[in-house]
């Protein structure tokens, strides 16, 4: 089931940079905060079906994780401004935070589709 599936749109200057040097990628809606687009990776507004929970499935592009650890404020960030920072094979503690799990960081490219889904 698909909890949550949204298309890149646009990568900040930074956002790369900021993958590699602290292991996460801030994900937002297009257009909500312009003051933030050189550090974020905007996105096409989706919704959020279900809740996303430890155990759960990521898909950016062709890379897969598993969520680890979902922080206590990420779903309702994802809720209402698709707002969410993504920690990849690192300690997550932020309440806004959703950390996974993977063999290497995703790629962040123009048009790749972010999904978090579960396999039951």
């Amino acid at each position: 089931m698909v909890k949550y599936e949204v298309k890149m749109t646009s990568i900040g200057k930074d956002a790369p940079t900021y993958l590699t040097s602290n292991s996460s990628f801030i994900l937002m809606n297009e257009k909500i905060r312009p003051t933030l687009t050189d550090m974020v990776v905007e996105h096409t507004v989706g919704e959020l079906a279900a809740d996303i929970a430890v155990g759960d499935k990521l898909k950016v592009g062709k890379s897969d994780f598993e969520v680890v650890f979902v922080g206590s404020a990420a779903n309702k960030n994802l809720r209402e401004e698709g707002h969410c920072t993504i920690v990849v094979n690192a300690e997550a503690t932020m309440p806004g935070q959703i950390a996974v799990k993977g063999v290497r960081p995703p790629r962040l490219r123009l048009g790749n589709i972010v999904q978090f889904y579960t396999e039951e």
